[in-house]
């Protein structure tokens, strides 16, 4: 049901195709696509099927996904483009030459369906803790065979697949499953609060995020982009807005920015000589008529070229100041927009300003609260935009973030190296006018630093900082290739919904440390109880029956109700390792009251079938005592973990305990489990050990006795250590001196 919903809503972000069919733009799936289909391309835009270009205007592809080369590539008329590829600038038509299993992709996806997909940490670590496992089982299975050797002339075949199946069974085979019922339950949790998981390594991700990188356009704002107003310079503003008017309505690749021009200056458009598509590298376009070239860009970016740039310089500073974008509109009467020796457009010389333009964009108004939500859950933000950084700043503030915000731009970070940059990334708030790579160099610095990143993007030109990111997050009216790389859609394009998606991460981690833990434990203590058995030469402990229950009753039931219990909290990263000062203490003395309980009844003339029925009812109480232990409900049972006020793991643990011993008055469910009535002296025995039990292990927990003799045997290993060291430097000298 789970994989049915998610499928439903995954429809929402597929990708769609623009096909020219009887001169008629179509939206079709792209498995409707035909050989010989028009399909169109522009920035962001998915290649959906292998064909050529037939119509480009300074087209450029990302090919990485198929050949790992990250440089971009331009692709003229006559080019092969690839399915799986995207475009990244400019603007085009291919046409369909092999779809379905003959385009390249495909071929390629049927290469790695041989390759495994790489282990999330939380599946690594419950691979080794079952490799352990396995060889702890080996180990027993040795020591067991040993000593029935020795107690048995020929040992008893029932005896023999006994106390195999009991060594088995401690291998923790539902650890896998609890991942992925985990994995799977926050997967539509999120999907309800808006964020749809693509990739299995985000739920624990999302727990882990102590920073989260984002762009100003489409996340604080809503990206309804308005003109605000005009400053002429050397032309009146009638005449300013019909120069826009036609620069917008004839440029062939358009965006949001283009958009809001073409509304607020209506134009035919005029015929067009060359072009130059917007670039987030460039951070300019160009078009150019037969009166010139006209510019329009970042004003940063087009200062180089301006024959004369005094003028404009505080008007955008004031602009900026309120949370404006300003750009800048420039005319060179003569020359063109030629490439450079690298083959790269460079901007014409003599370009006169004739005006500058601001353009708003409303903040969303979820923006100010989804703010507090995260300071609240300790995240800190970094805005990472190609704005200017005084704009990306004001805005910012009006957002609710912090006064005195630290900005930097993006002019500043060239030639920086990477350990100045790891500094200014962890003291900066906002960085604008930011190239793409730019962004993934923050993105690597912040990561260096050993923070868990976080990173929102839309288009084309938050790509490479995805790809670096911890966690990659887009949007569903994002780009398609910024869709297909994050590992978490927004389906609603909010991202309020991102606070409550990592609370959710953090809750199932937490549920699953207390699933890890009480695994553990069991094979810990079933181990320890095994091998004390061996050892002292008595009779297998339990039986594959009873083995069975004690893991039904305090690991199988508990554990999937833990899973929906969870609350978040701060889990570590590494679970198992910090597991330790629980599942250790607890182990161990759980099997000391069962060996204790075990080797006395049968010191005392006890039968076997007592012995065993006692350790079954001790081991039972002591795994279902541990449920409160890791949720206390009350100061009381604060010990192994934080009080967390929560009673229904209590209640559970009681409810098992009455089912239980419900169940031992049923003579053929008890007679299936091979168990026994007890007298009376045997259940108090085992209630004063039960209660011994816990109140040591709660001592033992209070005082963190585990973690403190760990930390003085380090301590005393690294005197040890120092020690050698100080006495073979003194030696040295000696022995140099004395051999000459």
């Amino acid at each position: 049901r789970a994989k049915r919903k998610l499928d439903k809503i995954a429809l929402l972000t597929r990708p769609v195709a623009t096909v020219l069919r009887d001169g008629v733009e179509r939206q079709i799936e792209p498995g409707e696509i035909v050989v010989d289909d028009l399909l169109l391309v522009g920035p962001g835009d998915q290649v959906l099927v292998d064909g050529s270009i037939v119509l480009s205007t300074s087209v450029t592809m990302d090919e990485s996904l198929l050949t790992g080369e990250s440089d971009l590539v331009p692709k003229n008329v006559g080019d092969q483009v690839y399915s799986g590829s995207f475009c990244m600038t400019g603007g085009g038509i291919y046409r369909a030459e092999k779809v379905g299993a003959a385009s390249m992709a495909q071929r390629i996806t049927e290469q790695a369906r041989a390759h495994r997909a790489a282990k999330t940490p939380l599946q690594r670590e419950v691979t080794l803790a079952i490799r352990i496992m396995l060889f702890l089982m080996l180990l027993l299975g040795v020591q067991v065979a040993d000593t029935f050797r020795q107690i048995y002339t020929h040992v008893p075949m029932t005896e023999s697949v006994r106390a195999a199946a009991v060594i088995v069974a401690l291998i923790p085979q539902g650890l896998i499953f609890m991942v992925t019922v985990s994995y799977a339950m926050a997967a539509v949790r999120m999907s309800g609060k808006g964020a749809l998981i693509q990739r299995m390594n985000a739920v624990e991700s999302t727990s882990q995020v102590n920073i989260l990188c984002l762009d100003k356009t489409g996340t604080l704002t809503t990206n309804e982009l308005q003109v605000r107003e005009f400053a002429p310079i050397g032309l009146d503003e009638p005449a300013l807005r019909r120069a826009l008017g036609d620069f917008a309505a004839s440029a062939s690749s358009g965006n949001r920015t283009s958009n809001a021009i073409r509304t607020a200056c209506p134009s035919e458009g005029r015929p067009v000589l060359a072009e130059t598509p917007f670039s987030s590298d460039r951070k300019w376009s160009s078009v150019a008529f037969d009166d010139g070239v006209w510019v329009l860009g970042a004003p940063e970016m087009l200062l180089p070229a301006l024959v004369d740039g005094a003028e404009i310089a505080s008007r955008v500073s004031a602009w900026a100041d309120q949370g404006y974008r300003v750009l800048l509109f420039a005319h060179a009467a003569t020359g063109a927009t030629l490439p450079d020796p690298a083959g790269s457009p460079e901007l014409p010389a003599g370009l006169e300003p004739v005006g500058l333009i601001s353009i708003s964009d409303e903040l969303r108004p979820e923006a100010r609260s989804t703010i507090a939500e995260f300071a609240a859950e300790g995240i800190a933000l970094k805005i990472i935009s190609g704005d200017n950084p005084t704009t990306v700043a004001a805005l910012a503030k009006q957002a609710g973030m912090p006064g005195d915000l630290a900005a930097c731009s993006g002019l500043d970070l060239d030639g920086i190296s990477d350990s100045d940059l790891d500094e200014l990334a962890q003291r900066t708030t906002v960085f604008g006018r930011v190239s793409p790579q730019q962004k993934e160099r923050i993105i690597r610095a912040l990561r260096r630093g050993g923070d868990h990143v976080a990173m929102i993007g839309d288009g084309v030109n938050d790509v490479l900082a995805l790809k670096q990111a911890n966690l990659a997050i887009s949007v569903r009216s994002g780009s398609q290739v910024a869709r297909s790389v994050a590992d978490i859609v927004l389906l609603d394009d909010s991202f309020a919904a991102l606070p409550a998606a990592f609370r959710e991460g953090q809750r199932i981690l937490k549920g699953m440390q207390d699933i890890i833990r009480l695994f553990l434990i069991r094979a810990l203590y079933t181990s320890l109880l095994i091998f004390g058995a061996t050892q002292l030469r008595v009779e297998f402990p339990t039986t594959p029956k009873q083995s069975g229950l004690i893991a039904m009753l305090t690991v199988g039931i508990p554990v999937l109700f833990l899973a929906l219990w969870a609350k978040p909290g701060v889990t570590p990263r590494r679970l198992i390792p910090s597991s330790g000062y629980f599942v250790v203490p607890a182990g161990v003395s759980i099997a000391i009251a069962g060996l204790t309980i075990y080797a006395a009844i049968l010191s005392l003339g006890g039968k076997p079938e007592e012995a065993r029925t006692a350790i079954t009812v001790t081991s039972i109480a002591c795994g279902l005592l541990l449920l409160p232990f890791l949720s206390p409900p009350s100061p009381a049972w604060v010990g192994g973990d934080e009080l967390t006020g929560d009673r229904r793991p209590a209640l559970l643990a009681g409810a098992i305990l009455v089912l239980f011993v419900a169940g031992m008055f049923v003579g053929p469910l008890r007679d299936f489990y091979e168990l026994i009535h007890l007298p009376l002296s045997i259940y108090v025995l085992i209630g004063f050990v039960v209660i011994g039990w816990a109140s040591l292990l709660r001592f033992v927990w209070r005082l963190q006795l585990l973690p403190r003799s760990v930390a003085a045997v380090s301590r005393w290993i690294a005197s040890i250590r120092g020690w050698f060291r100080r006495v073979f430097r003194r030696e040295e000298p000696a022995a140099t001196g004395s051999s000459n």
